[in-house]
């Protein structure tokens, strides 16, 4: 029998004898005090993690909660007393706020009453601490807070010394929050479930690892061939070498296609985090099809065991190895790897999620090295508080940022707009890795770039295309890839790759298209494919066309052109689809106009006219706050994380997702119908699945051929609708048959 006296926080029913197993109150609160600051120590805030572990269940001593967790668990009760409210977080906000007055607010109080519910809007955290009394049963006395050590040790921190904008206060609360939720679940897990709690963490640190990829790079440069482009990409590796001993900071790599940046990059990462002590890198890239390619390149080096990968196209089920496979999924919800590959939407919406699940991870970026790969894709309609983010990341949690790309983006000094009043300030420093005598933009030099901005048809370009045997034509939109495909010749082979495909049918087609450039019994190779292959898409064809659009997106383009230096010099043209009707829209137009705005004699490949594009792109821009975080988020005492989390949206969301049928999609689906959602089935369904616009989808449910097969899952069941080559097929093909007989 479980005694009444004893005030329970978790327990359980042993498999062996049929005992109660508790976890104390105080046991549960101690073991996630101290867990939190341990957390918060590595920004020098260990007191503060400590009290918000202190505090954060002492609601739990309530008779009524101790009532109601007896009585789900089928444990007799004398208090015979109906509650209406069994909730218990907001007791410890209570204690902390008569404890130490309204300046803790956002460090203490709000993170302990939403701790299971998410972080709450400033009037409805207010509203809590109004509605609710502190019970009569609970004690202020005895809770060994040192009030005068926390005022104390937060005026000694990076927040105080290093005079950081309290606009970005809203980061350290949220960091604080971050310390105290994953300490609850860990030691929540570690009573719950001991065997899983085993499983966590990886035992590698940076040190270990670090030569691992030297090893790998040496055994590459013994087997390379002396040429031109392998000795500057040696130079290249040296000078990350040279310049990873730089204090911590804001760094950029500006290497063009074919210099070895991504193993640069990795270099100089792993190296600047074994001098400083580093905890772990995490590498954040636009688009999942990247992300692939450079997490299978990282696992080659450092093993699988050492490198997480957390994005919608991964699952964990697909990891061989069990201990691997059970420890990955352990480790996304809260990073405890040497070793991240995520993508930019997974990092920097976690960075302003209001949500417990989410926001767990993030004490693991604190002292971390994080490269943003292709940096030139951050959206401006966000651009003020991501680079805002990155500061107060630098600033307060010790983190060291690498930017990558050819096609640097201006992140330095005044960022303008239209207007004055759309500017903000940006990085105060970037240190550039890659010196302006290595004059790199000329050395690799391999591809001429020649640009007609005469409009031509969806004949003429694909006339034009059909000259060549092997090339790769890359378009604005889904529509116009599938329009250009269906009128090349149907000779050699020719692939279509757009987001009409679902993920697993796109890494195939890629696969493919890597495997037949380099047989030589396929002599005709053609490509049409949207801006999803633009960037990073380790493919080398030696003529590429372009539909117009911004300069970075036209050399990202010519990057897939002769990238292996193979030919004397590559071919990437610039056309324009206007003949038809078919200009840039929306911010790509904006990009459009930027680079048609730029004297025709520039060098496109030269990193000065890389800075002149974008400022012209900046002027353009009538906000770089497209859903005023600077509202929600920068007013020091009227913070609303729950509403700016529901707004940072670097994707719109406006479309509908449908399941398709590919490969064993239908299966799957079939599971579903059976079991339901299971987080395991769904990921695997995400590799299965097209998004589509609004309007499309409504024309899919007048076709009949999809189906709701659980609240909002969608699946297309006809797979005549799914077309091998193109993927989705908007058209009604039933009705196609019947104009046919």
């Amino acid at each position: 029998m479980v005694a009444e006296k004893r005030l329970i926080s978790h327990l359980y029913q042993s498999k062996e004898d049929g005992k109660w197993i508790i976890q104390s109150n105080e046991e549960h609160q101690k073991g996630v005090a101290k867990m939190a600051a341990s957390f918060a120590k590595r920004f020098k805030l260990p007191s503060w993690g400590y009290v918000l572990g202190l505090l954060h269940d002492k609601g739990k001593e309530r008779a009524a909660f101790q009532q109601y967790i007896r009585k789900v668990n089928g444990l007799p009760t004398d208090d015979k007393k109906h509650y209406d409210d069994h909730t218990h977080a907001f007791v410890g906000g209570i204690l902390a706020n008569d404890l130490m007055g309204e300046d803790i607010f956002n460090l203490l109080v709000n993170p302990i009453i939403s701790h299971h519910t998410g972080l709450h809007d400033y009037v409805k955290a207010e509203d809590i601490l109004q509605e609710k009394q502190l019970p009569e049963e609970i004690s202020k006395d005895n809770l060994n807070i040192d009030i005068p050590l926390l005022f104390k040790e937060f005026l000694e921190s990076p927040f105080s010394k290093s005079k950081v904008d309290r606009k970005h206060f809203h980061h350290l609360s949220r960091m604080l929050f971050s310390c105290l939720v994953d300490a609850d679940w860990l030691d929540t897990e570690k009573f719950m479930d001991l065997e899983s709690w085993r499983k966590r963490r990886c035992s590698s640190t940076i040190a270990d690892l670090l030569p691992k990829l030297e090893a790998y790079l040496q055994k590459l440069q013994l087997n390379a061939v002396d040429t031109e482009v392998n000795r500057i990409r040696r130079k290249v590796q040296e000078q990350c070498s040279k310049t990873s001993l730089g204090e911590k900071g804001f760094y950029s790599l500006t290497v063009p296609t074919g210099g070895g940046k991504t193993l640069s990059s990795i270099l100089w990462a792993m190296k600047h985090a074994a001098n400083h002590n580093m905890n772990r890198i995490i590498i954040a890239i636009p688009y999942t099809s990247i992300i692939v390619q450079t997490a299978g390149l990282l696992k080659e080096i450092f093993g699988e065991e050492n490198v997480l990968e957390h994005h919608s196209n991964f699952n964990s089920d697909d990891i061989k190895n069990e201990e691997v496979r059970e420890k990955a999924k352990l480790a996304t919800e809260n990073w405890d790897y040497p070793i991240v590959v995520t993508t930019n939407v997974q990092l920097f919406e976690s960075m302003f999620s209001n949500k417990s699940f989410v926001c767990r991870k993030l004490h693991n970026i604190v002292n971390s090295v994080i490269i943003l790969d292709e940096v030139q894709m951050l959206p401006t309609d966000f651009l003020q508080p991501i680079v805002d983010a990155m500061v107060a990341y630098q600033k307060m949690f010790e983190v060291s940022i690498l930017f990558t790309t050819a096609s640097q983006p201006v992140l330095c000094g005044l960022i303008e707009g239209v207007n004055p009043k759309v500017g903000f300030k940006g990085i105060e420093h970037i240190m550039e890795i890659i010196p302006i005598e290595f004059a790199l933009h000329d050395k690799l030099r391999r591809v001429r770039l020649e640009i007609d901005n005469i409009g031509k048809t969806y004949d003429e370009i694909a006339a034009m295309v059909s000259e060549h045997d092997k090339v790769l034509c890359i378009v604005n939109t889904r529509e116009d890839a599938k329009k250009l495909y269906d009128r090349l010749p149907d000779e050699g082979v020719k692939i279509h790759l757009s987001r009409m495909m679902c993920p697993a049918h796109i890494s195939e087609t890629i696969c493919k298209i890597k495997a037949l450039l380099k047989d030589e019994a396929y002599p005709v190779v053609r490509v049409i494919a949207t801006q999803l292959v633009e960037a990073g898409v380790d493919i080398d064809f030696p003529v590429v066309f372009r539909q117009e659009a911004g300069l970075d997106s036209v050399l990202q383009a010519a990057g897939r052109c002769n990238r292996e230096g193979k030919n004397r010099i590559g071919h990437t043209f610039v056309f324009s689809l206007s003949a038809e009707k078919r200009i840039p829209f929306g911010s790509m137009a904006a990009a459009n106009n930027a680079r048609l705005n730029l004297p025709t004699d520039n060098d496109w490949f030269a990193p000065s006219t890389m800075e002149k594009y974008f400022k012209q792109l900046y002027c353009r821009k009538a906000t770089f706050d497209k859903k005023d975080m600077k509202h929600y988020l920068y007013k020091l005492d009227e913070l609303c994380f729950e509403t700016a989390s529901k707004e940072f949206r670097l994707i719109d969301d406006d479309g509908m997702n449908v399941i398709v049928n590919w490969e064993n999609s239908m299966e799957l689906v079939e599971t579903l119908k059976k079991s339901g959602c299971t987080y395991p089935l769904m990921k695997q369904l995400a590799k299965f699945t097209v998004g589509v616009h609004r309007s499309d989808f409504s024309q899919l449910v007048k076709y009949g051929a999809v189906e709701e097969i659980l609240e909002g899952i969608y699946v297309l069941l006809d797979r005549e609708q799914y077309d091998s080559a193109t993927g989705l097929s908007l058209d009604n093909h039933w009705m196609e048959e019947i104009l046919m007989i």
